[in-house]
């Protein structure tokens, strides 16, 4: 179904990553999107605000399984793991028989109990830099033609096995967080994957890059950890699907890779990081600059997630203002040359301080178009309780896309 208008209607999604938690008890009992200020937010969920299942039941929440679903795909048809769409944004194309993993650097701690605790699933925040050099010597130690490393940003790095095991159990490193992983990790098990990350451990225990880490005081990158592993999959592309011609715009190759599978454009912003210090206006810049010739933006912040998994409230906070300040004050502001627009901003799942990971409660969404925001009526928070409460909610997820794609014609 083609959803343009007969004038021009521009269409933008700004998803801020894991924004939505649970009351804490240091904030009062308020959630950081209650604590912290967001106007503009604010200003979008008096046009119009709900809830919307991005994880259906008995699904991993996963950032790939919750951005295809508020895109309008159905996770339950389309969900093909995050690895094969992350090679997707870095250019790699995959066989039919080959078969992609993602390949964390992390922290472990190995105790003396025999304990092995996972203390960070990104190596306290190792830069793209030192990441790329020890993914270099990996490559060269472990390396052969059926598996083949490919460096990424930050922690984040891909590992592609011809033939290599799909259906291995595995695990995503931020869900088990200051956890004992030594029973995952027994030696005498004949798991491959499991075997895999074992052979990192003598490798990097005397990387030059690590020892320069402990001498700063910073956490090493002392093991690989692979998970989130499939196949190439085979999606419908957004253009043929809505009749949009799309852009996104995101630190993470996850949620470019998306974009790729569905025919978007990407757009580099310099500085973009997908950590607090991100490049928020040069985003939001960005994405106002390719809706001049695209119909259709994602822009995804990953900053709250982070802080999320970090367990840490005060930088989530920032990391929210800075989202609603710097993206979704400066797009509504640039949207306003433009003839026709729609704007939504939602968090694409849950990411609670108290658990340090994702959930896949109802998430919150709030949508507005031209008239409603030149025309406010009412005042309405962007928070979790403001949502529950609109009695707007979409139980399927993928069905909020074609919902805020059709309201090009109401008064919101």
């Amino acid at each position: 179904m083609n959803y343009m208008s007969s004038k021009t209607t521009k269409y933008i999604v700004l998803v801020g990553d894991g924004m939505a938690d649970y009351p804490l008890k240091e904030l009062g009992a308020r959630t950081p999107l209650e604590f912290a200020k967001t106007p503009n937010m604010d200003r979008i969920a008096s046009c119009g605000i709900g809830l919307a299942v991005t994880v259906p039941a008995g699904m991993e929440p996963g950032s790939d399984v919750a951005n295809m679903c508020l895109l309008g795909y159905d996770p339950t048809l389309y969900q093909c793991g995050r690895s094969p769409l992350e090679a997707a944004s870095m250019g790699v194309s995959l066989t039919e028989s080959q078969v992609a993993f993602r390949m964390n650097l992390v922290n472990l701690d190995w105790r003396p109990d025999g304990k092995i605790i996972m203390v960070s699933h990104s190596s306290g925040d190792i830069t793209t830099g030192e990441a790329g050099n020890i993914v270099e010597t990996l490559k060269k130690e472990m390396g052969s033609t059926d598996i083949k490393m490919y460096p990424g940003v930050a922690y984040r790095h891909l590992l592609v096995w011809e033939e290599g095991p799909e259906k291995a159990d595995t695990i995503p490193p931020h869900n088990v967080l200051d956890r004992d992983m030594s029973s995952y990790l027994d030696e005498s098990s004949d798991d491959p994957v499991t075997g895999f990350i074992r052979r990192s451990w003598p490798i990097l225990k005397g990387h030059p890059v690590n020892a320069e880490r402990r001498r700063a005081g910073l956490r090493e990158a002392n093991s690989i950890w692979l998970w989130g592993q499939g196949k190439a999959p085979k999606i419908q592309p957004f253009m043929e699907r809505f009749g949009l011609k799309g852009g996104v715009i995101s630190a993470v190759d996850l949620i470019k890779g998306i974009g790729v599978y569905l025919g978007f454009r990407p757009i580099h912003v310099e500085g973009a990081t997908g950590y607090l210090n991100t490049n928020y206006r040069g985003k939001a810049e960005g994405a106002l600059k390719g809706l001049e010739d695209l119909d259709f933006m994602l822009v995804h912040v990953e900053a709250p997630d982070e802080a999320g998994h970090n367990g840490n409230y005060r930088d989530k906070i920032q990391a929210i203002e800075s989202f609603d300040r710097d993206v979704v004050g400066v797009v509504l502001e640039g949207l306003k040359k433009f003839e026709d627009y729609r704007v939504m901003v939602i968090s694409d799942h849950f990411t609670p301080i108290v658990k340090k990971t994702h959930v896949s409660d109802p998430t919150p969404f709030a949508l507005a178009g031209k008239r409603g925001l030149e025309s406010p009526s009412g005042k309405t928070p962007f928070t979790e309780a403001a949502a529950k409460e609109s009695g707007l909610f979409f139980t399927k997820g993928h069905e909020l896309m074609p919902y805020f794609l059709s309201l090009r014609d109401k008064n919101i």
